[in-house]
């Protein structure tokens, strides 16, 4: 539970990568948190976009190589996605019918699949950016059973912009006094940012003309 802990504290793991983990161990372990957080079900309450963020952040200060990281956690965000993906076309209907849990969230599943049925194969890449839909979207699109070859597309383009864009925005942006003094609130208007395309399809799903 500690190791939750500050794996989903932006400041905790920060500190961790600023102090205690370094070099190979590193990337490893940021690599396996995209992964998790992308490829598998019970990965929906990692924090991808704050450690993309705080990772570049990292980078910025010399502990890390900016290039590699990028390039390491850009395969480990496709390799994932193509994991939710096989997962929805192998196990899809009984995933669907498991009830919630400690470490699955039903309702997660199914505003996905919403999500997925309005806006198609776009989804792929739109959900990079959007956190818990970000989760489940490849598994869904596995459940529909799009095409591999569409859903590869789609996937290398999103993850690609997903883990450069967030990461260079922490690298080039950390080490500013702003940023560094207002640590917690910028991590928190990332994380608004990435759940406003949540916000505005639910209003637009409530307002009185889409009823």
């Amino acid at each position: 539970m500690e190791l939750i802990r500050t794996l989903i504290s932006a400041e905790k793991l920060r500190l961790l990568l600023e102090t205690s983990l370094s070099g190979w161990y590193a990337y490893a372990a940021l690599a396996a948190i995209v992964f998790a957080e992308t490829g598998l079900l019970v990965g929906f309450f990692l924090p991808g976009d704050s450690l993309l963020f705080v990772a570049g952040m990292v980078a910025g200060t010399g502990r890390l190589e900016v290039v590699p990281l990028i390039a390491l956690l850009t395969v480990a965000a496709i390799v994932g996605d193509a994991t939710g993906y096989l997962l929805g076309r192998r196990a899809g209907p009984a995933i669907f019918n498991r009830p919630s849990s400690r470490w699955f969230k039903r309702e997660h599943l199914l505003r996905t699949k919403e999500f997925y049925e309005k806006h198609g194969g776009q989804t792929i890449v739109i959900a990079r950016f959007v956190p818990i839909i970000r989760t489940f979207a490849p598994f869904v699109a596995g459940v529909a059973e799009m095409s591999y070859s569409k859903f590869a597309s789609y996937n290398i383009f999103g993850g690609i912009g997903w883990v450069a864009g967030v990461t260079l925005l922490g690298y080039f942006l950390g080490g500013l006094p702003f940023v560094q003094k207002y640590f917690d609130k910028v991590l928190i208007g990332i994380v608004l940012v990435s759940v406003l395309p949540i916000g505005i399809e639910y209003l637009r799903s409530r307002s009185p003309r889409k009823a």
